[in-house]
């Protein structure tokens, strides 16, 4: 870094690099200054939208641009090989994924080896993490207000694929159901309540490269149990949604984008809203969350800070992942 500023590059131009590129523009202190992606067309047009900065095909050709971070932005099957590439050539040793870390545990393991040798500040895009609502209900966690938590139950749903033709290619191309939508709230489930062991799991349809349907059970310490249901086929979701219900012994806390809602035992239930928890930020596209999470990770890199979730945090969600198909592989 150059005194107090950081120079970034993007690898990947499709929506999310575009996203994270214009937040990145606007944040201080930091120079956009390097962006890759394969496609011709999109090399071109981003070009115009950012005329200072130097574009390329060539992840490797980004060595040249004396980098202090990149950001990966791609498909997930990608991140290994990208991300192993930025490190071995030395083109940057703070780096920023889109979610999930990798396509795999082994992959994921081996990165969070590789970020750890770099020294650098490492992350992985989970933004739910940054939702004013999702972190409100991690501070009542912390603070108890539950007593012993008990039980929980946890979705994920949009309507990106509701009445698509089973069988069809165009939902394979995301990845799975898991990866894309569902490893938010896996996310957010190991953040609230630490490391959790699938038990049982079911894949919709089975028998397909992709999953477009799951659920699945877990297991965490002193007994907790969790239920998960993920489907990106739910009719009337245009815009996706994330929520848990959380059991304790002291009451219940429910939790989505835009409320977190308190019923304690005999106690009046209080509610808090999006517009209640102060959820705006200095530059809005895509979400107040990504703007959160983006100023949060060059402020982690620029005073040398650990960025959460980090490589290693990440990789359990791939982990889990792992667990899921495993199990569901088993029916």
């Amino acid at each position: 870094m150059n005194g107090n500023s950081v120079r970034v590059g993007i690898v990947g131009l499709g929506k999310m690099g575009l996203l994270h590129a214009c937040i990145l523009k606007v944040l201080p202190n930091v120079h956009l200054v390097a962006l890759c992606d394969k496609g011709s067309l999109i090399r071109k047009v981003s070009g115009k939208i950012f005329p200072n900065a130097f574009v390329t095909d060539d992840v490797t050709k980004l060595a040249r641009q004396n980098l202090d971070v990149v950001y990966v932005t791609t498909p997930i099957p990608s991140h290994f090989f990208i991300i192993r590439t930025i490190y071995s050539a030395n083109i940057a040793n703070n780096v920023f994924s889109e979610k999930t870390l990798a396509s795999d545990y082994e992959f994921s393991q081996q990165l969070s080896e590789l970020a750890q040798s770099s020294q650098g500040v490492n992350m992985v895009g989970f933004m739910k993490r940054f939702g004013v609502t999702f972190r409100k209900t991690r501070t009542l966690l912390d603070e108890g207000v539950l007593g012993d938590i008990l039980s929980f139950d946890s979705y994920a749903f949009s309507s990106d694929f509701a009445g698509v033709a089973e069988g069809r290619p165009v939902s394979g191309a995301r990845g799975g159901v898991l990866g894309d939508l569902g490893s938010h709230v896996i996310d957010l489930a190991l953040w609230y309540f630490g490391d959790l062991n699938v038990g049982s799991a079911e894949l919709f349809p089975a028998g397909r490269t992709s999953e477009d349907s799951v659920t699945f059970d877990v297991k965490g310490s002193d007994g907790l149990t969790g239920q998960f249901d993920v489907s990106w086929c739910k009719k009337d979701f245009r815009m996706p949604e994330f929520g848990f219900t959380i059991r304790g012994t002291k009451g219940i806390i429910s939790v989505n984008d835009d409320q977190v809602r308190l019923e304690l035992d005999e106690k009046e239930s209080h509610s808090w809203f999006r517009h209640d928890l102060a959820d705006n930020v200095g530059f809005l596209v895509g979400g107040p969350e990504y703007y959160r999470e983006d100023a949060y990770f060059v402020e982690c890199v620029m005073r040398h800070n650990v960025a959460e979730p980090s490589f290693r945090t990440a990789s359990k969600v791939d982990f889990l992942i792992d667990q899921i198909k495993s199990e569901a592989s088993k029916k």
